[in-house]
């Protein structure tokens, strides 16, 4: 049958493909990690230290997670073509929708795998920091950042991620002055790290009462969560520790102790604070980790050869470094302006549909390496 034969030809195109996607995963060396985190769990004095045991746990189900996907993808290769033979033996034309269906689902599957064996930089698996800063324009701009806000943790629950909010600074009127957010789950680093630069908005503006067009900027950082010891040595002499009471949404206190932290780092001038932890303590501790983060990256970014790769762009963030236009008068279109990827429908985009931009951003990222 001519429709078996296509379809046949069809699924012959990608056997190249899987072979070399297979190769990009390393899959020996990841089989051999396996056998070697499997042997130190055997230790008798393996749970002595939780945080180390639990490091490990967490690596193997990764390295076990991305073995099984490729497995699963080989065996549903063979199911096509044993399926295909099947048709041609029987000569049964019910049998072809059910291949289509089955290719279809195959193709969708190895373009997600290959663009995750884009992922292999330093802190790609790690969890994500994102912070967000409303830039001038007062209230349509804090209302811009709780839309970006609210676009980050819709494609979070997309992913599978899960989303804390560490801290926030609510708007005069509406919206958020600043926000940050925890993103957990395997490569959130690794697909965020794209977002990092300046959101431009247009539209008419819901605080405007002429109902005229107007811009909005948001500036987004990006940071892995790194909660290993990176050896940075920081001075307490250097620090400036400030606390103040962790607030709620429309300015209601959370709790009547100033628990809140933040901390500046005198000679970098970088400033990290959070309020979403229960006690000080637990917030100190996190302000810190995330304070660590950022000198680690800053040291790494002294390195030319890793300069480009730890935060997603060489330079600083600057209101001039717009990385995206979301645009919804007079018409809808959101254009990233680095890799030209543009969607119509702006809405599915602010509802956390991010993945198209997300993926060509690494497809281009790794031309212009």
């Amino acid at each position: 049958m001519v429709e078996l034969d296509q379809l046949k030809y069809s699924l012959s195109t990608y056997e190249q493909p899987l072979i070399e996607v297979g190769d990009s995963l390393d899959l020996a060396g990841k089989l051999d990690r396996i056998d070697m985190i499997e042997h130190i769990m055997e230790e008798p004095n393996f749970w002595d230290s939780t945080e180390k045991s639990g490091g490990y746990v967490k690596e193997l189900k990764n390295l076990k997670d991305i073995v099984e996907e490729y497995n699963a993808l080989k065996r549903d290769y063979d199911d096509i073509a044993t399926m295909i033979e099947m048709g041609y033996e029987e000569n049964d034309p019910s049998l072809i929708p059910e291949i289509e269906e089955m290719l279809d689902k195959f193709k969708e599957e190895l373009d997600e795998l290959r663009l995750n064996t884009l992922l292999s930089e330093e802190y790609d698996k790690y969890n994500a920091i994102l912070t967000l800063h409303a830039g001038a324009g007062g209230t349509e701009s804090c209302d811009w950042a709780s839309m970006l806000c609210r676009m980050y943790q819709k494609w979070a629950d997309k992913k599978g991620y899960t989303t804390e909010m560490l801290d926030f600074l609510d708007g005069e009127e509406a919206g958020l002055k600043s926000v940050t957010l925890q993103i957990n789950g395997l490569n959130a680093y690794g697909h965020l790290k794209s977002e990092r630069g300046v959101h431009r908005l247009v539209r008419i503006s819901p605080f405007n009462a002429a109902g005229k067009r107007q811009t909005s900027f948001v500036s987004c950082d990006v940071m892995p969560d790194i909660e290993e010891d990176t050896g940075i040595e920081i001075d307490e002499g250097d620090l400036r520790i400030d606390t103040f009471r962790s607030s709620g949404a429309g300015g209601q206190h959370v709790n009547k102790t100033s628990s809140a932290i933040r901390i500046t780092h005198i000679p970098t001038g970088i400033v990290v604070q959070c309020q979403n932890e229960r006690s000080q303590f637990q917030n100190k501790d996190k302000a810190m980790q995330m304070l660590k983060a950022k000198l680690y990256l800053l040291k790494q970014q002294e390195n030319q050869e890793k300069e480009s790769g730890i935060r997603g762009e060489i330079k600083e963030i600057g209101w001039g470094s717009q990385i995206r236009s979301y645009v919804m008068q007079p018409y809808t279109m959101v254009k990233d302006h680095r890799t030209n990827a543009e969607v119509g429908n702006a809405a599915s985009v602010l509802d956390g549909n991010l993945d198209p931009f997300i993926n060509e951003y690494l497809k281009w990222l790794s031309i212009n390496k």
